[in-house]
C-alpha cells in the first residue's frame, strides 16, 4: 500500500517539476521609429547625435547592416511589417492619405488602396490568437483603428505638436499638462500598459511619432544640442546640394550651379531638382532623437525592474529612410531656424532620403536582442525587410508559421543564429510621385550585391554595386548591360506576380486612377453622377450641386487642397472636400428646407478630418447654432439632427466647416449629405 501511494505522488513531483521548466512565451517590444535614417544613430556611425540606449541593445544584441524598408515612405512599410506582404501585392503602395497629382506630372499616379484591407491577418490578430496582450501606441497611419485588426489597446493619431497640447485625439487619450513632450508620454502609456501585462504574454507595438516633422525637440535636449553644435568646428563641404531627376535629361555641373543661385520654386520643379541636406547638425532633430533614445531606455529599464528582461524580444527599426530631403518643396535662402523645421538630418554617405528608392531612403537601422540567443555586440550583413519580422518573430516563438498570409516574408532567424543566411532578392514599387523629390515613379530590386532602379516616367535604369560603392554614385548600367536584362526580367516577372498596378499617362480623356483598389474605372454615365473621378472639378460650387443637389456653397478656401467631389477616399464613394476661406470665414454648405408636417425629419450627414489636421462642424438653422462637434479622430462619424420642431415650417441650414484651433489642414470631408423624412 505505501508503494502504491508514491507512484502518484512520484508522478506529481515529475509533472511539477517538469511544468516548472517549460518556458513562458517571449514578451515582444517592437520598437519602430518614424523617419529615422540608418545613420542618424551613434552604433551607426553618428558623430553628432548620442543614442546611448540604443547603442547598448546593439551591444546585448545583433545589428544588422543591410535593414531595409519595404517602402520609402510610412504607411507601405508599416502594412508590410504587419501583413508580411510587399506594398505592390497589397496594393497599399502610398501613405495614407496621399499626394494629390500635380499639372506637370506626365503620369497618372497608379491604383492604390486607401486604408489596410480587412481582410489581412495581421501579425497582432495572429499574436491575439495565441494568447498575447497586444497593444499599439503611437503613428499606424493604416486608415483603420487599430482595435480592428488585433490589438486590445490603441493609442494613435497623428501629432501637430510635440509640445503639449498635441492635438486631434491626442488631446483625449493621452492626457498631459502644460510642458510635457509627447514622446515622453506616448512611453508613459507604454510602460502603463506593460506594468499591467507582466503576468501574461505580451505585445507592444511602439510606434514612436518622432522623429517625423514637426520637428521640435525637448527643450532641456535642444539647449544640449545647441551647446554642443557651438563648441565643434565647422565641417567642410556644402549644407545642402541639388539632386535632379534620373529619369530626365542629364545636367552638367554649370546647369546645376546656376539652379543653386536661381532658389525658385518654378525654376526647381522645371529642371526636376531638390535640395537634400548634407549635414547632421539640426538641434531640433537630435532632441527629438535623444527623447526617443530615452524612451528605449525606460522601456528596457521597466522590463529588467519586472524581471521580464531575459524573456522578453526587442526589435528596434524604422520605417524609412531619414528625412534629408523636405517633405513638399522647400528652399534653402531662409533662416537656420526655417531649414532645421523642414530638413531633419543627412544620411550621409548614403544617396538620397525618404521619398526616394536611393539607399538612405530604404535602408534602415535594424537591432534585434533575443536574449539567450543572438550572439550580444553581434553583427549580421544578411539582407532582410520588412516582409519579414512576421514569419521571424513566429519563429523565434515556435508558432506556427502562416504561408498564405505573410507571402512575401522569410524567417532570418539564421542569421539571428549567427548562420549563413541568403533570402534573395528583395523588391521595390511606388508608381507614385513623392513628397520629396520631382523623380518620377519607380521601382528597385537588391539580388546579391547589385542594385536595379527603374523608373517608369522614361524608362530609364541605373544599375549600382553595392559592396563597392555605398553611396551609389557610379551607375554601371551601360558597363554591364547583361546584369541590367536580368535583374530588370527578374524586376518585371515579380511586378506580374504580384499584380503590381502601375501609373500610365496624361492625356486629353484620362481620368486618374481610382482611390481604392475595389472601385470601378470611371464610366461617362458614373462621371454625369459626380463620381467618377478622384477630383470632378475645381468649381466646388459645381461639386457640391453634383454632391447634393439643392444645397450651395459660400466663403470656400484652400486651393491647394484641391476642395471637390473624389470618387472615393477613406472607403466612401462620392466625398465632397471643403476648406474656410480663411481663419475667421468658415465654408459654408447652406439650403433652404420646408419640414413636413406628420413626419419626423432628420439632417444626415458623415463627416472626416484630413490625417494631419482636425476642424470644427457647427450646425445652424435660422441662424441660431443648434449643434457644434470637433472633426478630429480620422474616422467616418454620422451626425444626425431631428428637425421635427420645424414642422411645418421653412428653414434654412448652414453646415460650416470652421477652423479649430490652428490653421492647418482644416479640410472636411463629407458623404451621404441628406435629409430624410419618415
Amino acid at each position: 500500500m505505501p508503494l502504491l501511494r508514491l507512484i502518484p505522488l512520484a508522478a506529481l513531483f515529475l509533472t511539477v517539476s517538469f511544468a516548472s521548466e517549460v518556458p513562458s512565451k517571449p514578451n515582444i517590444v517592437f520598437f519602430l521609429v518614424d523617419d529615422l535614417g540608418q545613420r542618424d544613430v551613434g552604433c551607426y556611425g553618428s558623430k553628432f547625435h548620442e543614442t546611448p540606449a540604443i547603442d547598448q541593445l546593439a551591444k546585448d544584441g545583433m545589428l544588422f547592416t543591410s535593414a531595409y524598408a519595404t517602402c520609402h515612405v510610412c504607411s507601405p512599410s508599416r502594412a508590410s511589417i504587419l501583413t508580411g506582404k510587399y506594398p505592390g501585392r497589397t496594393n497599399l503602395t502610398e501613405w495614407l492619405g496621399g499626394r494629390p497629382e500635380r499639372d506637370y506630372e506626365l503620369l497618372h499616379h497608379g491604383e492604390k488602396l486607401t486604408a489596410l484591407p480587412d481582410e489581412e491577418v495581421t501579425l497582432a490578430e495572429t499574436l491575439k490568437s495565441h494568447g498575447y496582450a497586444t497593444a499599439n501606441y503611437g503613428k499606424a497611419h493604416l486608415r483603420v483603428d487599430p482595435t480592428t485588426y488585433g490589438f486590445d489597446e490603441a493609442v494613435t493619431g497623428w501629432v501637430r505638436s510635440y509640445h503639449y497640447p498635441f492635438g486631434n485625439e491626442y488631446n483625449e487619450t493621452l492626457p498631459g499638462k502644460e510642458g510635457d513632450y509627447y514622446t515622453d508620454k506616448l512611453t508613459d502609456a507604454a510602460l502603463d500598459f506593460i506594468e499591467r501585462n507582466k503576468d501574461q504574454p505580451f505585445f507592444v507595438h511602439l510606434e514612436h511619432f518622432a522623429v517625423h516633422d514637426p520637428i521640435q525637440g525637448r527643450p532641456d535636449l535642444v539647449e544640449k544640442y545647441r551647446k554642443k553644435l557651438a563648441a565643434i568646428p565647422e565641417s567642410g563641404g556644402p549644407d545642402f546640394i541639388l539632386e535632379g531627376n534620373p529619369d530626365g535629361s542629364a545636367m552638367v555641373q554649370a546647369e546645376l550651379l546656376a539652379l543653386m543661385d536661381n532658389d525658385n520654386v518654378q525654376a526647381h520643379q522645371d529642371a526636376r531638382v531638390w535640395w537634400v541636406k548634407q549635414k547632421q547638425d539640426n538641434i531640433e532633430f537630435a532632441g527629438m532623437l535623444e527623447a526617443t533614445d530615452e524612451s528605449l531606455g525606460r522601456i528596457r529599464e521597466k522590463l529588467r525592474v519586472l524581471g521580464l528582461e531575459d524573456n522578453t524580444i526587442i526589435i528596434f527599426t524604422a520605417d524609412n529612410g531619414g528625412m534629408s530631403a523636405s517633405n513638399q518643396y522647400r528652399g534653402i535662402g531662409h533662416e537656420r531656424e526655417f531649414l532645421d523645421s523642414k530638413f531633419a538630418s543627412s544620411n550621409l554617405p548614403l544617396r538620397g532620403a525618404k521619398g526616394w528608392n536611393y539607399e538612405g531612403g530604404l535602408r534602415v537601422p535594424l537591432i534585434v536582442h533575443w536574449p539567450g540567443r543572438t550572439e550580444p555586440d553581434s553583427t549580421s550583413d544578411a539582407i532582410v525587410t520588412g516582409t519579414d519580422y512576421y514569419p521571424t518573430l513566429l519563429a523565434m516563438m515556435n508558432l506556427p508559421a502562416l504561408p498564405e498570409q505573410h507571402l512575401d516574408g522569410q524567417s532570418f532567424v539564421t542569421a539571428l543564429n549567427g548562420e549563413d543566411y541568403n533570402r534573395g532578392p528583395v523588391f521595390w514599387h511606388f508608381p507614385h510621385y513623392s513628397n520629396h523629390g520631382y523623380q518620377s515613379p519607380g521601382g528597385a530590386i537588391r539580388s546579391g550585391d547589385y542594385k536595379l532602379l527603374e523608373y517608369y516616367e522614361n524608362g530609364t535604369v541605373q544599375l549600382f554595386d553595392l559592396a563597392n560603392d555605398l553611396g551609389e554614385q557610379n551607375d554601371l548600367s551601360k558597363e554591364h548591360p547583361e546584369i541590367v536584362a536580368e535583374l530588370k526580367q527578374q524586376f518585371h516577372d515579380w511586378r506580374d506576380e504580384v499584380d503590381a498596378k502601375m501609373p500610365y499617362p496624361k492625356t486629353a480623356t484620362s481620368q486618374p486612377a481610382p482611390g481604392a483598389r475595389v472601385a470601378a474605372p470611371p464610366t461617362a454615365e458614373t462621371r454625369n453622377r459626380g463620381v467618377g473621378a478622384v477630383l470632378l472639378s475645381e468649381d466646388l460650387p459645381k461639386s457640391v450641386e453634383l454632391f447634393a443637389p439643392g444645397w450651395t456653397v459660400k466663403d470656400w478656401g484652400g486651393p491647394a487642397m484641391k476642395p471637390g467631389l473624389r470618387e472615393a477616399w477613406s472607403g466612401r464613394r462620392a466625398v465632397l472636400l471643403t476648406h474656410p476661406k480663411n481663419k475667421e470665414e468658415p465654408c459654408t454648405l447652406s439650403k433652404v428646407v420646408s419640414v413636413p408636417q406628420g413626419k419626423t425629419t432628420t439632417l444626415k450627414v458623415e463627416v472626416n478630418n484630413h490625417p494631419k489636421g482636425d476642424w470644427l462642424l457647427a450646425i445652424c438653422i435660422d441662424g441660431e447654432e443648434v449643434l457644434k462637434k470637433i472633426v478630429g479622430k480620422q474616422t467616418w462619424q454620422l451626425v444626425e439632427v431631428d428637425l421635427s420642431a420645424y414642422a411645418g415650417k421653412t428653414i434654412q441650414i448652414d453646415l460650416e466647416n470652421r477652423l479649430n484651433d490652428a490653421w492647418k489642414f482644416e479640410a472636411g470631408y463629407w458623404v451621404g449629405l441628406e435629409v430624410v423624412s419618415e
